[in-house]
């Protein structure tokens, strides 16, 4: 009964997706009004679900620590987000989906959740440390996965597509292999920071305030989930919200094509949503980071998440475009190239000495809001 309690807002997404597969063609017949108005509301239900994937990813990531605990955080995200892509591209989504929805989320990543994460933890402490040689490791791995899978496919000849989406795939899995070694092996120093420590006083050693000796917020603040629920009741839940995600995209990929049929609305916005609902529960984590003055779990999970986008989904999606027979369209738009471009540029110089600052922060920000202006204005 305690854990039926504890998982109660779960009832609202399962509840949801049993009504959505018995009134989804009632519904899409309905109009395009109908449709959105249930697109929406699946939307909000995913939300939900990976909110608890979210939580549960996060209890298992402070009993394991970092960098081991952003790992699953992220990996949790990108899970979500493979699954929606591939229900909604098994809906005949449109071909560049995928391309602008890895392009989406790594710009919500770096610069909507880093950027602002920076911005209000840099009004708040002023300079943030962290340990640079993670920037460093994730700007370039980034540069270089988003370099091989959706820059260069622009200059392969359409017959040759099979061969390259075949190397690309290994590309990935290499790249990966190597970096998931360095991130819990002998270089997992890089991800990680140690914060100053500092003698308690007397008094202090008296009243017990030198239980956090840290200068800063607690590392683990008040608002952190409790460790009492067990690995397995934690895992068991993210292995289930991720399939009831799964059920819950499948309809609304449908109702979210008929609603939007016709409308105008740019393609770009599917992408957007894609990225936004897989990354909902890291901007929460990423922010609660910033504000206690944590910037390395926020460093972790603002690139980690967008490596792991692009570094995870890309062989995921070529293995399925070679099972089909069907290329999806991977080389970005020269708008969206100039995009990643300045904004791995700015993240190289920002990242590179071990503090960030509210100007660091609002310079990626405005990137953001550059990227959303675009893509309202179909660019």
């Amino acid at each position: 009964m305690s854990l039926i309690r504890q998982e109660r807002s779960l009832f609202i997404p399962i509840v949801m997706a049993i009504l959505a597969y018995l009134v989804e063609h009632a519904v899409s017949e309905a109009g395009q009004a109908a449709s959105l108005i249930g697109a929406a509301l699946l939307i909000g239900a995913i939300v939900i679900a990976s909110m608890r994937v979210a939580h549960h990813a996060e209890i298992l990531a402070h009993k394991v620590g970092d960098p081991y605990g952003t790992m699953i955080l992220t990996l949790s995200a990108v899970a979500v987000e493979v699954i929606i892509l591939a229900i909604m591209m098994n809906n005949e989504a449109s071909p560049t989906l995928v391309r602008d929805t890895i392009y989406s989320a790594v710009m919500l990543d770096i610069n909507g959740i880093l950027g602002l994460a920076a911005l209000i933890g840099g009004l708040k402490h002023g300079e943030q440390p962290y340990n640079d040689d993670s920037g460093k490791t994730y700007g370039v791995m980034i540069l270089t996965a988003m370099g091989i899978s959706m820059i260069v496919p622009e200059f392969i000849p359409h017959e040759k597509w099979q061969y390259y989406s075949l190397y690309t795939i290994f590309a990935m899995i290499a790249l990966y292999g190597l970096f998931l070694r360095m991130q819990v092996g002998t270089h997992s120093y890089f991800f990680s920071y140690s914060y100053p420590t500092r003698e308690p006083t007397a008094e202090e050693s008296k009243s017990g305030a030198h239980d956090n000796p840290s200068p800063g917020p607690s590392p683990r603040p008040t608002h952190a989930p409790t460790h009492r629920q067990s690995t397995t009741v934690s895992i068991a839940v993210i292995l289930f919200g991720v399939v009831l995600i799964g059920g819950l995209a499948e309809v609304m990929a449908v109702l979210a094509d008929a609603g939007l049929e016709g409308t105008g609305a740019p393609v770009a916005l599917t992408a957007i949503l894609v990225a936004a609902i897989s990354a909902a529960p890291e901007i929460l984590t990423a922010l609660r980071a910033a504000l206690n003055n944590r910037m390395q779990a926020t460093i972790n999970i603002a690139m980690g998440a967008s490596l792991s986008t692009v570094i995870l989904t890309v062989p995921v999606m070529e293995g399925i475009a070679l099972y089909t027979g069907q290329p999806f369209v991977m080389a970005m738009t020269p708008v969206q190239t100039t995009m990643v471009a300045i904004t791995l540029i700015a993240a190289a110089i920002n990242l590179n000495d071990g503090e960030t600052n509210a100007i660091e922060g609002m310079t990626h920000f405005i990137l953001f809001t550059t990227f959303i202006m675009l893509s309202f204005i179909g660019l």
